[in-house]
């Protein structure tokens, strides 16, 4: 009896092969692997529309637009005289403002050195202001000026005011080299010699001598080398010698004189 070869291909349960390369389900159709038309659209329409109203809230509405202006720091100056000098129109939108104009209107304040300007929001503008330090007074005609380390006069009055040592100089002004180099010096003494300072003057950018009310004249000529010029004469005032000096001369750190 004969045997017969086994099947070479698997019939399928029906009695029918399988088709060749058949192999899972059959993949979807193209057309629902990507975004209809119309979903691309409406999602374009969204995006225009949130970007419409955003634009409509800070532009076009009433929602943020400046309603207050606070000013903060000023001590010199009058708060009042900070928000006229801003110039911040009440009503403008909040983002149209123009903060580095209004911070530079307020600077043109004699007694503001620097400002800035900050949004608070919704409705909120802060002018933050740090004012001018008068370090010495100058007096000219029948009245005292109180002056700033860059020579600029910051408040002006009848009376002298304490505290204070005096400018003696030629030509004061923001300008003048003999103001500047005095003022400098003044500003870089520590604390202990600017609260014994009666009286600072110079003749020029490198002759500054400082007056002291329990002490001798400082010959201190020019602004440079300020550390080692204090180091030099609070060493010089602690022997006797330099106790007994009516003037110190410390232009020259390396030849110290009194006399």
């Amino acid at each position: 009896m004969t045997a017969l070869p086994p099947e070479t291909e698997t019939e399928t349960g029906t009695g029918e092969r399988p088709e060749t390369g058949a192999v899972g389900a059959d993949p979807a159709p193209r057309g629902r692997r990507r975004p209809s038309r119309w979903k691309a659209a409406f999602a374009a329409l969204l995006v225009l529309g949130v970007l419409a109203a955003v634009t409509w809230v800070l532009l076009g509405s009433r929602l943020l637009v400046v309603r207050d202006v606070e000013v903060s720091g000023a001590r010199l100056v009058q708060p009042d005289r900070v928000v006229a000098a801003a110039g911040v129109r009440l009503g403008v939108p909040m983002v149209r403002l123009d903060t580095g104009a209004v911070r530079a209107r307020v600077e043109g304040l004699r007694e503001v050195e620097s400002a800035r300007v900050e949004r608070r929001w919704p409705a909120t503008v802060r002018v933050i202001v740090r004012e001018r330090v008068p370090v010495a007074v100058l007096r000219r005609g029948g009245s005292y000026q109180q002056i700033d380390r860059f020579g600029v006069t910051v408040v002006e009055g009848a009376s002298r005011p304490a505290g204070l040592p005096t400018l003696t100089v030629a030509s004061p002004g923001p300008s003048d080299p003999a103001t500047l180099a005095a003022l400098r010096v003044l500003t870089d003494l520590p604390g202990r010699l600017r609260t014994r300072l009666t009286d600072v003057a110079a003749t020029g950018p490198g002759d500054v001598v400082l007056h002291l009310s329990d002490g001798p004249v400082v010959v201190w000529g020019p602004a440079e080398r300020a550390a080692e010029k204090v180091r030099l004469l609070e060493a010089l005032r602690r022997t006797a010698a330099g106790r007994a000096a009516r003037t110190i001369d410390v232009s020259s750190p390396e030849v110290v004189t009194t006399r």
